[in-house]
């Protein structure tokens, strides 16, 4: 989750630099971003369709291992860190 709240904050600060310069940000309109969102969500629709199509019941559990990873990608899980015992050390 940290990567994704560095990136937003790298973003604002970004954002806050452009608005002092009185520079447009190069980044794409919404209305972009608002289509990106409906090419990700109208992928899921056929597998769904498909779904429910052979009268299958559509749980949580199928959104969740079909349509979530894809949709929102995998976030980054926390890495395992290394815990030195000290009675181990010479």
């Amino acid at each position: 989750m940290k990567p994704y709240l560095f990136s937003l904050g790298a973003g604002l600060l970004v954002g806050i630099i452009y608005s002092l310069l009185n520079v447009r940000s190069p980044a794409p309109p919404v209305i972009a971003l608002v289509g990106l969102l409906g090419i990700l969500i109208g992928e899921q629709l056929p597998p769904l369709v498909k779904h429910l199509w052979q009268r299958e019941a559509v749980t949580i559990s199928w959104v969740r291992t079909h349509v979530k990873p894809h949709v929102f990608g995998e976030l980054p899980k926390a890495m395992p860190t290394a815990r030195t015992d000290p009675e181990q050390r010479s």
